[in-house]
């Protein structure tokens, strides 16, 4: 199956828009179904061992609550100081899930900001882990090369849980009507399996480079994980802090 780009309605629809809010929550259901934040927390457990979490920043991270999820898994009840940031395109975190962030020791920021015009007017930005979930197979192979690019220079572990682009993903896209999805979560599930990755699609392009270690696989039945990790002692500020680019009007 060839990778193919198509529009997503979710991207193009206004967020007061009544079928984004209710795709919004479908995506929160589609995620617990896939076992993302489960897949995402191990990752960064074991590319992280015993080190501590300093800070992390999810990119298209929308409402918070993957990251929220990964971060309740990774505490497993006890609080732990961690700075939090999301970028967006637009600006989705309730109150509600600022709060549940704090409750586990992460503040969190939201940055909203195209990805792109972020990492290049915040070239002083880092974090110690960038995430990324369900957000990558949006951009094409050149995009990606770019913001990979962006990545070596601001991370030190980068973690990207996408869509795996085979058979059995691409079936279940087709009966997400049967868990109760609305048609912009329908439509947009198939484009996104399309779109999705397999082999070593990504380690190709985050290019090679003897100062990260790069591993990718399947990940669960639907999945596809990639980790970049830099080699020997990290080079990224622990300080968490994050710096906001310019507010951003353009919708997701």
């Amino acid at each position: 199956m060839e990778r193919r780009l198509e529009p997503e309605l979710l991207d193009e629809l206004p967020p007061g828009d009544p079928g984004a809010a209710r795709s919004r929550k479908d995506l929160q259901r589609v995620n617990a179904w896939m076992g993302n934040a489960s897949i995402m927390a191990r990752a960064l457990r074991s590319a992280l061992g015993e080190r501590p979490i300093l800070s992390v920043l999810e990119l298209g991270g929308g409402d918070g609550t993957f990251l929220l999820r990964v971060g309740q898994r990774l505490c497993g009840g006890t609080r732990q100081r961690v700075s939090a940031s999301v970028l967006d395109r637009q600006s989705l975190l309730a109150n509600e899930t600022i709060k549940a962030f704090e409750e586990i020791g992460w503040p969190v920021e939201a940055m909203t900001a195209d990805v792109f015009d972020w990492l290049r007017q915040s070239a002083s930005a880092r974090a110690q882990v960038m995430l990324a979930n369900l957000f990558l197979h949006h951009f094409s192979e050149a995009q990606l090369a770019q913001l990979f690019q962006h990545a070596k220079e601001r991370a030190e572990l980068f973690i990207a849980l996408e869509p795996a682009r085979s058979a059995l993903p691409l079936l279940f896209s087709r009966l997400l009507w049967a868990i109760g999805c609305n048609r912009v979560t329908q439509h947009d599930a198939v484009i996104s399996v399309r779109a999705g990755f397999r082999s070593q699609e990504l380690s190709r392009l985050w290019g090679e480079d003897k100062s990260w270690s790069l591993r990718e696989y399947s990940a669960g039945l639907f999945g596809h994980l990639f980790i970049a990790q830099r080699i020997g002692p990290p080079d990224v500020s622990d300080s968490g802090a994050h710096k906001a680019a310019p507010r951003s009007s353009q919708a997701s």
